[in-house]
């Protein structure tokens, strides 16, 4: 049998700091992934996600288990070839890239020369209401 706790508001040991569980609940990460996108993309951990694709150098889909409740969140990612690279990549969108509810397309570019390149270590945070 399954159990069930309902709670309109959180609060620390002391009673203090209290925080509506909503606020929590929205402002918690629905997805996540940290991946290595050279030769065929793999994701090594993640959270509501069920793959990643390769389309092209540096471009990327991401396939989430449990889709958004719409095209409105957010995703931010960063990326780069080697841990501690000077050169790292960030996240872009772009008229090509789509974006829905259940699949994020999304492309890093390199800071240093502004092309598109894969990412040995991808990052990846997605934030908003589940469906």
């Amino acid at each position: 049998m399954a159990s069930e706790l309902r709670v309109n508001t959180l609060k620390d040991a002391s009673g203090n700091n209290s925080i509506a569980t909503s606020f929590v609940a929205q402002g918690s990460a629905k997805a996540w992934s940290n991946f290595n996108g050279t030769g065929t993309p793999a994701l090594r951990d993640s959270l509501n996600l069920s793959s990643i694709s390769d389309d092209a150098a540096g471009q990327y889909t991401l396939s989430y288990t449990s889709a958004m409740g719409n095209t409105t969140y957010s995703v931010g990612a960063i990326g780069t070839t080697d841990v501690g690279e000077s050169t790292t990549k960030f996240l872009v969108y772009d008229a090509d890239d789509t974006f829905t509810a259940s699949a994020t397309q999304f492309r890093f570019i390199s800071r240093a020369d502004n092309t598109s390149t894969d990412n040995t270590h991808g990052f990846t945070q997605t934030h908003g209401d589940l469906a």
